[in-house]
């Protein structure tokens, strides 16, 4: 695309309404003084049951969303009794193996009623069919189902490293799930492109503004190559950034990703429905900014990241806990964290007015040089033939770790201050913090052994073969992976069927 000054950035130009194309100053005319964004915390541990005990007591504080952490063998695709699982197993977040661990994760809670972002990518087609399913059992009416699966697959190959297959058949498992669920759950969010990790990696703001609508630009690409039209799954795209520490900049960067997109939307891919054209985000406070030095100081950092996504116009948000540095967060932290959204929300009076700062000269010409050095960067990316080139040639992951390295200078060398870490130190005695019980592992493969001697072998075969079947030609596999969980099969054996036919990514 062209990397000409966007229309929008001449000195003197009018401000657009919130509402109205661009959506530079949000996607709503009234923004939050009718409706306050979704609060969330990211949680999830050890067992389903100790998940479910921390979601309902969240719940009980004031959280309005779920969002569930999955542990590292369930990112990967790996039972609790898989060799390279020991040791990670409900480590940073619930073990979930079938279905049964499913239903008592939210046992009590009624789908229907809360809305859940689901951070998993590569086995994202297995755990919304899971979640569909104890839906399904509590008699929820899938059209009201409501909430997000990540499942962007081309973050992990660029900055966080849990990925399965080789992209190509990881991109057609995304575009299948897109098409199963525009049919089956209408409300539900296919995906959630990510620039959170890509900035947690390291990258700029307007790197992370790039990479993510570059990722982004990939998914639409391929669903429209597998015959989709652009309307049909665009309205229920979402994205999920980072809110760091420089205040004005960050807010400045949501809204010039906002304005980006729908440029993109509308010029690039022809979108005619305007919901195509809004970029809706989920944002989550900075994990790389937390210190395990004063980590109390933390609470300060979160509150000024937060304050950040409110004025850029967030949909939803998850605010860090003080103790991250250093372990799962207690109760306690999770809680203050919430708290911190709150009072936002009903005590500064930000929320009264949308985009409060639009019309500052300072935030009009951060966000127009965040858009136009985004703009470079998918311009140069689209001359390399397009995101899965430009990976594959390592330039994206090139650029972050750069920028990673120029910052980790700049703070080695005191030209960036962060407090208590290259100064105003203390000496400190080490806090409290959460562990997760070490038993939890061997209950876990004892749990997921049990099931496997108690179901119908011959059904999951026949279930998991016609997976295999599928994945060899090119049916949808979604049908295949619901019929497999629905009898029962684990989210290891659907995944190893899948490799048997894609194989792994190897990296280098």
């Amino acid at each position: 695309m062209s990397s000409e000054r966007p229309p929008e950035c001449p000195p003197g130009r009018p401000l657009d309404r919130p509402g109205q194309f661009p959506y530079t100053r949000g996607i709503h005319p009234d923004m939050y003084s009718n409706r306050l964004w979704t609060m969330r915390q990211y949680a999830g541990f050890g067992s389903a049951e100790e998940s479910n005990a921390r979601y309902r007591y969240l719940l009980s504080q004031g959280i309005t969303g779920l969002s569930v952490a999955f542990d590292l063998p369930t990112q990967m695709g790996m039972d609790p009794d898989y060799p390279l699982a020991a040791g990670e197993v409900g480590k940073v977040g619930v073990s979930i193996a079938s279905l049964k661990d499913m239903e008592r994760l939210f046992h009590g809670i009624q789908l229907d009623q809360v809305t859940t972002s689901m951070t998993i990518n590569s086995t994202a087609a297995i755990l919304l069919s899971l979640y569909a399913m104890v839906g399904k059992g509590q008699g929820a009416d899938w059209k009201k189902l409501s909430g997000t699966v990540q499942n962007d697959i081309l973050k992990e190959y660029i900055a966080r490293g849990t990925y399965i297959y080789p992209p190509r058949p990881a991109m057609r498992i995304i575009t299948d799930l897109f098409a199963w669920a525009g049919h089956n759950l209408p409300e539900w969010n296919t995906i959630s492109i990510s620039g959170y990790h890509i900035r947690e990696a390291g990258s700029t703001a307007t790197q992370e503004v790039a990479f993510t609508l570059a990722n982004a630009i990939a998914y639409v690409e391929v669903a429209l190559k597998a015959g989709l039209e652009i309307d049909s799954f665009a309205p229920r795209l979402s994205f999920f950034f980072n809110a760091h520490n420089d205040f004005l900049e960050e807010i400045a960067k949501f809204r010039a990703a906002r304005r980006l997109w729908a440029h993109l939307m509308k010029e690039r891919f022809g979108a005619r429905n305007p919901k195509s054209m809004m970029l809706r985000f989920h944002t989550q406070t900075a994990g790389s900014t937390l210190t395990a030095q004063q980590p109390d100081v933390n609470v300060v950092r979160v509150a000024i990241q937060a304050m950040a996504a409110v004025l850029g116009g967030t949909q939803s948000l998850h605010t860090n806990s003080r103790d991250e540095a250093l372990s799962l967060p207690t109760e306690d932290s999770a809680r203050l964290a919430l708290r911190t959204q709150q009072v936002i929300a009903y005590e500064t009076g930000v929320t009264r007015e949308p985009d409060p700062l639009g019309g500052s000269y300072y935030i009009e010409e951060l966000t127009c040089k965040i858009e136009q050095g985004a703009r470079e960067y998918i311009a140069h990316i689209d001359a390399m033939g397009g995101t899965l080139a430009a990976i594959e040639r390592g330039y994206i992951q090139n650029e972050i770790q750069t920028a990673a390295y120029a910052y980790q200078q700049e703070v080695e060398r005191g030209e960036r201050i962060v407090v208590g870490v290259n100064k105003f130190h203390l000496d400190e005695r080490p806090p409290v913090t959460f562990r997760v019980d070490p038993a939890i592992e061997a209950q876990q493969v004892a749990s997921v052994r049990e099931l496997r001697a108690t179901r119908s072998a011959a059904v999951v075969e026949e279930k998991l073969g016609a997976l295999e079947q599928a994945a060899r030609c090119s049916d949808n596999l979604m049908p295949r992976i619901f019929d497999a969980c629905e009898v029962l099969a684990t989210v290891g054996e659907i995944s190893d069927r899948l490799r048997v036919v894609f194989g792994e990514y190897r990296e280098g």
